[in-house]
């Protein structure tokens, strides 16, 4: 099968015209409906796609993979509902589809910002899982294109759209824990190693040059493609973009912070000896002017710290606040408990399409210069950790001041045929 590359991408979005600006890329039908593709559908796709089919007024109309495997599973479900879905290895093709109004990305984190990117173009509004981006200067691309086209993007930290964290944050900033000083977010968890795996043959059902897409060329291995990517500089961005941007936003989100003035972090593999080449250990402080922002992960800990494995605490003067898996509660610095509750139903793709039934990013509880922001940190850490200094960062030019090695980061090399738009 013919690979995407930047002329075919243009062609085809060329080829919408005009229309491309105007608020749905095709008439509405008599029913309203919203036709939804959902593009990557091996992990995180899969719920997607039964979530957005589970929504009145909108439809799955379309499913998007390079694993043939995959993508006849996912489609045959469909089929024994007797709901019909069109079938995509190429997301070119995927593009074209008049019967699309919106894509959900859950692809690898390096094919986030092309394919959004491209569907900005083709007149379509996206949902893209975290992170945002692979690189801060695709983030930032990613923010204009959608400002430049009027699209709608939500992004994927779910958390915004929980009733009961909403009422945390509410709290936060109600004054009564006194000033918050600082705020943790804990990512401690046990993931398995991943062993060590030679390089093979290309399954016939995988369209690997596609999945490569702007990443370098190499040869196929397992471990360097199902979920597994997620721990390898050219596709992922290790636990930190993976998981751990979950609680990085909700840090970011409760003391209503947007980018740092400075960074520094440290990581390494305490655990691991395997093909892994992102970190099971890290520890990074984001500083602000009256706040520091501290980010902990360890990938081998089958244990809680500071009471959670996945969760948020929040020191201020008068007490501590404590997020987690179950909701929120409030301690006072005498021990006493304080107001506290559940985290809520998460109603985050609901939310997604009542922004893009309305046409206003001011309805998304996490638009793209949001997940912009949150993405930020997550590279921020991972940079600081591999040039191994405290950096100073620039907010407004998302740049490192006077160090050339960690500006290298920034972006990276797109291979040739998968390079991005221009804006």
């Amino acid at each position: 099968m013919k690979s995407v590359t930047r002329r075919d991408f243009v062609k085809s979005s060329m080829a919408t015209g005009v229309a491309l600006a105007l608020p749905f890329s095709r008439a509405r039908g008599a029913n309203n409906n919203l036709g939804v593709a959902v593009a990557g559908i091996n992990g995180r796709g899969r719920g997607l796609s039964g979530g957005f089919n589970d929504i009145p007024g909108v439809r799955v109309v379309a499913l998007c993979d390079v694993d043939g495997n995959v993508l006849d599973r996912e489609v045959k479900k469909f089929k024994d509902r007797n709901e019909k879905v069109n079938a995509y290895t190429d997301c070119r093709r995927m593009l074209e589809d008049k019967s699309i109004d919106a894509v959900a990305i859950a692809t690898p984190d390096h094919w986030h910002v092309p394919l959004a990117a491209f569907t900005v173009i083709a007149g379509k509004d996206v949902y893209v899982e975290k992170p945002l981006s692979h690189t801060i200067s695709e983030g930032r691309l990613l923010v204009n294109m959608a400002r430049k086209y009027g699209r709608i993007i939500q992004h994927g930290t779910q958390s915004r759209s929980a009733e009961g964290l909403t009422d945390a944050v509410e709290y936060l900033r109600s004054g009564k824990l006194g000033k918050i000083r600082m705020a943790k977010a804990i990512n401690s968890q046990r993931r398995g190693p991943i062993g060590r795996v030679p390089d093979s043959e290309t399954p016939a059902h995988v369209n690997y040059d596609l999945w490569l897409g702007p990443a370098p060329k190499r040869p196929f291995n397992r471990n360097r493609f199902h979920y597994n990517w997620h721990w390898f500089w050219d596709y992922g961005t290790g636990d930190t973009g993976n998981d751990g941007i979950h609680q990085i936003d909700i840090a970011r989100w409760g003391l209503g912070v947007e980018l740092p003035k400075a960074v520094s972090c440290s990581g390494g593999q305490l655990f691991y000896n395997d093909d892994h080449q992102t970190p099971d250990t890290q520890i990074a402080t984001f500083e602000y002017d009256e706040v520091y922002l501290m980010y902990e992960m360890r990938l081998w800990t089958p244990y809680e710290h500071e009471g959670h494995d996945n969760g948020n605490i929040f020191y201020g003067d008068n007490g501590k606040m404590s997020i987690g898996r179950d909701g929120w509660q409030v301690t006072f610095k005498d021990g006493s408990k304080g107001p506290g509750g559940g985290r809520g139903r998460e109603s985050h793709i609901e939310n997604f399409i009542k922004a893009v039934r309305s046409r206003k990013v001011s309805d998304l509880n996490a638009n793209v210069e949001a997940g912009h922001h949150s993405a930020i940190l997550c590279h921020l850490a991972n940079i600081a950790m591999r040039v191994g200094r405290r950096l100073k960062f620039d907010t407004k030019q998302e740049r490192f001041i006077g160090n050339p090695e960690a500006n290298e980061y920034l972006t990276k090399k797109y291979r040739k045929g998968y390079e991005l738009p221009s804006i």
